[in-house]
């Protein structure tokens, strides 16, 4: 008998007298077989190692197939409730939701126009309150309904804090300071710098220095203007403010305004703004730890934007520690009476440090006092200079108004000044001749010129103190028109601690984020009439006095327990600046050009590559 036939036999055997199936069984049992001469035998397979790793392999092949129904299902039952989270969504109105990315791609592509995106999406669903589901689960909610912002703020506010979301995107620029910060850490700091905001803190210390800052302001342009040059109005304000928050935060003259051009690239300034758009960016980008871990994008400068932000304040720091110890302050005796702040130091820096030497508060970190510091500089420097930018750019679109506004200005200093009449022109350059000389006066034009000038800007900032503001009801409603279309904090997010409604009907999940838009509600014909996209200062005047509105209508400085501490500060500085610039100069655009400004994307607005203007000294 050959091998092949007893290969063959013994199939049959094994087919036929074991009724094994063919099916399945036979390539197990083919694959067992092996045939090899070994002292002239036939080796035959073991039958039972055959069928135990033939159950093995029907076992397998059934929970394989039970495994891929079970993942079918589980496929099925996601495309499901993709479908129908896209269709709950959409239905309710507002952008387009993707599968797993939900919204995250709209937001991405919008984000340098996203107040303008956000807006569209209001109006297009007619809600007052967007739901929009991004990557990794989460959704965004905005709303501009005030109803809904007063439960934010004030009704139900222990439930929507800053939260661990925006502290950590945030981090790297403000730390733990004030506006990054929720608890007992945040009502400390805010009771602590509160005293800085007091009445009589702004009436005995801000007004000079805002009136000191004013008139620098005001004497630069005007030498500018005599050489016919364009300025950037955004730099010279965030110049003012930055030495003006300096001098009331930090009792220093930080020194950015020059007496004279040009000026000199402001490094810290650079970095700051660069740090606060690549922060403000990682709210919409589901990436951007990757990005920082790689040094990719904005990211990548964001190390180099903090370090030149944290030399320039550690320099500060230094400084004013410095000055304080050398009052015998630096030592921590229980014995040892706190001294008291003299009113010329009497600053946030030196009201802190009083805290940790008396023992109050502890000891605070140079890393504390550095977020302290950055949180009162975008307070106290951004948002009111990009108010004034933007109120700037409103004069120069609206001339009548401007116009307006300057009557008002003459009018007030004819009130207040019985000397105002005596000034003249040819008057001030005769005196001027006769006590320097023709020749030393016509070589040194400009000179004298600026003096003059500094010499009629003062007389009239004299007039400016906090009681007669009051008067200039014009320039106060110039001021919340600009204000109400331009807020100097766009959007503002919230996180949601618990599972909550809002008042409108609106149901919110816990672990989201919330953001009001006072930007949107500037522009909202629901909130604001028919004319809301106008810029109208009279709605703000209603029988010569001032419109108060409803503060969470009028959102800009937040409402509630978090109304900024600095709402009175700011409008005392814009006030103050503005009435004396717009006294003396009209704006116009350095050329006929009628290219519509736009934002910086940050988390104040800032004006897109700044307000290039001509400033004209007014007859």
């Amino acid at each position: 008998m050959t091998d092949g036939q007893v290969h063959r036999d013994l199939s049959k055997t094994w087919y036929g007298k074991e009724r094994l199936p063919r099916v399945g069984m036979a390539p197990s049992i083919k694959g067992a077989i092996w045939e090899e001469e070994v002292e002239g035998r036939v080796h035959y397979p073991d039958m039972t190692s055959a069928m135990s790793m033939d159950f093995i392999s029907d076992t397998t092949k059934t929970r394989g197939i039970i495994l891929c129904s079970l993942l079918g299902i589980v496929v099925a039952r996601l495309i499901y409730q993709c479908v129908r989270l896209i269709y709950d969504f959409e239905s309710r109105g507002g952008p387009k939701v993707w599968p797993i990315l939900g919204t995250t791609v709209e937001h991405l592509v919008n984000h340098h126009r996203l107040h303008d995106w956000l807006l569209t999406q209001f109006q297009k669903s007619g809600k007052s309150t967007l739901a929009t589901p991004v990557i990794a689960g989460q959704v965004f909610y905005y709303t501009v309904d005030p109803v809904n912002i007063k439960h934010m703020l004030k009704t139900n506010f222990s439930n929507y804090p800053k939260g661990k979301l925006f502290h950590e995107r945030m981090e790297s620029l403000l730390g733990d300071g004030i506006f990054n910060i929720d608890g007992d850490s945040w009502r400390s700091q805010r009771k602590t710098a509160s005293v800085e905001f007091s009445l009589k803190s702004l009436k005995d210390f801000s007004c000079a220095s805002f009136k000191e800052y004013g008139c620098k302001l005001a004497g630069l342009c005007a030498r500018q203007q005599y050489k016919r040059e364009a300025v950037d109005m955004q730099d010279l304000y965030m110049r003012t403010t930055l030495d003006s928050i300096g001098k009331i935060g930090f009792g220093m003259d930080l020194g950015s305004l020059p007496k004279q051009f040009p000026l000199q690239p402001n490094e810290f300034a650079t970095a700051f703004d660069g740090a606060n758009e690549v922060a403000t960016r990682r709210f919409i980008d589901p990436f951007w730890k990757i990005k920082r871990f790689f040094g990719l994008g904005g990211e990548g400068q964001m190390e180099t934007y903090v370090d030149t932000i944290d030399k320039f304040v550690y320099t500060v720091l230094d400084q004013r520690k410095r000055e304080y110890n050398s009052r015998g302050n630096h030592v921590r005796e229980s014995e040892k009476p706190v001294p008291k702040i003299s009113l010329e130091k009497s600053d946030i820096i030196s009201r802190f440090l009083d805290l940790s030497v008396s023992g109050d508060q502890g000891p605070m970190s140079d890393k504390f006092l550095r977020d302290v510091v950055l949180n009162f500089i975008i307070a106290g420097r951004d948002t009111t200079a990009v108010t004034m930018t933007w109120m700037t750019y409103m004069l120069i679109q609206h001339q009548d108004i401007a116009y307006r506004l300057w009557e008002e200005l003459v009018a007030f200093q004819q009130k207040h000044d019985p000397d105002y009449t005596n000034f003249s022109w040819t008057k001030a350059w005769t005196e001027t001749e006769e006590k320097w000389g023709e020749d030393v006066v016509n070589q040194n034009r400009l000179k004298f010129f600026g003096e003059i000038m500094d010499s009629r800007i003062k007389q009239f900032a004299d007039l400016l103190i906090h009681d007669s503001l009051k008067e200039l009801i014009y320039l106060h409603a110039v001021i919340s028109e600009t204000l109400r279309l331009y807020p100097a904090v766009p959007l503002d997010p919230k996180f949601i601690l618990k599972n909550d409604v809002l008042p409108d009907g609106t149901k919110l999940k816990a672990g989201q984020t919330i953001a009001y838009s006072p930007w949107c509600m500037g522009r909202m014909t629901s909130i604001w009439g028919p004319d809301a996209l106008e810029f109208n200062p009279d709605r703000w005047i209603q029988d010569g006095d001032i419109l108060r509105e409803s503060e969470y209508k009028f959102a800009t400085f937040q409402a509630g327990y978090r109304t900024c501490l600095g709402r009175d500060s700011a409008y005392l500085q814009i006030k103050i600046t503005m009435a004396i610039m717009c006294r003396f100069f009209e704006f116009t655009p350095v050329d006929s050009s009628s290219e519509e400004k736009t934002y910086r994307m940050m988390a104040t607005l800032g004006m897109a590559g700044g307000l290039q203007a001509q400033v004209r000294l007014r007859n």
